[in-house]
């Protein structure tokens, strides 16, 4: 199956897409948040829509697409984790999952604009691929990791790197500001995706191909990264782990190059769908 959430920001209904048809199933009654993931809700969706196939409405054209997910507990990211962008960034390749956290407010739709924050020089791009935690997850094993996924989307890691690298302290405050975690269009179910560890991701920036990668780069796969992180923190359903990208970041760039208000970054996985972010200047509220 291949979940959205549309309509205006922060009042997301659900919806599912068949045949490349956007379709509404707010009847349904649920959000897809924690409870929906932790309550067998996939199943739920599965034989609604079974049961009401010719009676879905479909969507208009141009209703906002948002997060396929509602605000989660948490946004984990993994670093370094394809040994081509390690060496780019002049980074060591990691013995272990480098694990830093993304701000839930940074959550967006995967059209919404990206603001480039206060302040910033550095804002950059990352394309990635998305884990979405199925089931309440603490000290699993990696032979059962994948038990516990829900399916798989598009996010852009959005980082400005002077807060990251250059401001002291954790990355965390390059990688939250607002707009910096686009997500979808898509929750992919894993019954769909063959093998997570095999997709092509690439990103454009004003047309020009900036990344072209393949997750066969992983240093750490999904399974190796579900079961880790679930060491140091319990993961709760819905939950989402996002799981590194490959080279071709403005960091890595001699010189770096960084976005700017106006530019528009167009980016996408294998089976997960295609997003689209316009650069806007920030501006007080």
């Amino acid at each position: 199956m291949k979940l959205i959430r549309h309509g205006e920001i922060n009042k997301e209904k659900p919806g599912v897409v068949i045949d490349e048809i956007y379709y509404d199933v707010t009847a349904l009654g649920e959000d897809y948040n924690e409870q929906f993931f932790e309550t067998n809700g996939l199943e739920r969706l599965g034989k609604y829509i079974a049961d009401n196939k010719s009676s879905l409405k479909k969507l208009s054209p141009g209703v906002r697409i948002g997060s396929p997910v509602a605000r989660p507990s948490k946004i984990v990211c993994i670093g370094l984790n394809y040994a081509d962008h390690a060496k780019e960034t002049g980074a060591t390749i990691p013995s272990e999952p480098v694990i830093f956290m993304k701000s839930t407010t940074a959550l967006s739709g995967p059209y919404d604009d990206v603001v480039i924050p206060k302040n910033s020089k550095k804002t950059d791009w990352e394309v990635e691929l998305a884990v979405v935690i199925g089931k309440k997850a603490s000290y699993v094993e990696e032979s059962k990791a994948m038990e516990y996924v829900a399916g798989y989307c598009l996010h852009n890691d959005l980082s400005e790197r002077e807060f990251q690298l250059e401001r002291s302290g954790t990355w965390d405050k390059g990688k939250g500001c607002d707009t910096f975690a686009p997500l979808g269009p898509w929750l992919v179910t894993k019954d769909e995706i063959a093998d997570p560890n095999n997709l092509r991701l690439w990103l454009t920036l004003n047309g020009k191909t900036m990344q072209d990668g393949s997750t066969s780069t992983f240093v750490f796969t999904i399974a190796t990264v579900v079961s880790y992180v679930s060491h140091f923190m319990t993961l709760l359903s819905g939950d989402v782990i996002s799981t590194g990208t490959p080279p071709g970041v403005g960091l890595g760039m001699n010189p770096p190059l960084y976005l700017q208000p106006g530019d528009t970054m167009e980016l996408g996985i294998d089976g997960l769908g295609i997003s689209r972010q316009k650069c806007v200047a920030y501006a007080a509220h």
